[in-house]
């Protein structure tokens, strides 16, 4: 349940990436793997969970390499490190519908952050491809850069001192529930965001 924000309650917005900012599909990345590896993407998809390499790459633990390898033993295909990271940047479908308008809005009253769990294979991608929308951002917290994820409390422990404002005075945006839980449970005021519909109700009731 969201509660709206109230007028002038706020020093700086917070915003994950990943379906907030920018829209992406596991089922191309699926695909794309699918194809090159000869088999159903539904097979790959049943095979795919978030292990502990998948956290491992995510917070700069492993590279790209050591991930693909793991990826090559969990799902049983043998194709290259090429083919897994053009499956991998793959997810990202472009951005969210009317996030831009938003964000630019948004970014003449208050500063902006984000924060997103990734890893380097797409950050490289999607610092390129989205560089426009990306640059109404002061800061951007990356997993991967940081050594920390969400829904650990020490990330946003660390993401909230960086800011450098208290972190009641942050307004978070994120997809996950499990990520709006560990945010509010921080201190963090939260908006948990099924469309670009409940940022925009958020930002309206703050005025902007």
């Amino acid at each position: 349940m969201n509660s709206p924000p109230a007028p002038h309650s706020v020093d700086a917005l917070l915003f994950d990436l990943g379906r907030v900012v920018l829209d992406i599909s596991f089922d191309q990345v699926m695909t794309c793997w699918a194809g090159h590896a000869g088999c159903a993407p539904a097979d790959l998809a049943g095979r795919f969970v978030v292990d502990d390499s998948f956290k491992h790459h995510e917070t700069g633990r492993i590279d790209d390499a050591a991930f693909f390898a793991s990826l090559r033993r969990s799902l049983g295909i043998g194709i290259t490190d090429a083919q897994f990271l053009e499956g991998w940047n793959a997810i990202f479908t472009g951005e969210m519908p009317g996030i831009a308008q938003l964000l630019a809005g948004a970014a003449k009253r208050l500063p902006l952050y984000a924060f997103s769990n990734t890893n380097p294979a797409h950050v490289t991608h999607f610092s390129q491809a989205y560089a426009e929308v990306l640059s109404h951002f002061r800061e951007i917290f990356l997993s991967s850069s940081i050594g920390l994820r969400k829904p650990d409390a020490e990330a946003y422990d660390h993401v909230i001192k960086a800011i450098g404002v208290p972190a009641s005075r942050i307004l978070f945006f994120d997809d996950s529930a499990a990520n709006i839980e560990g945010a509010r449970a921080r201190g963090l005021s939260a908006i948990h965001v099924t469309s670009t519909d409940d940022v925009a109700r958020a930002l309206t009731a703050l005025g902007i």
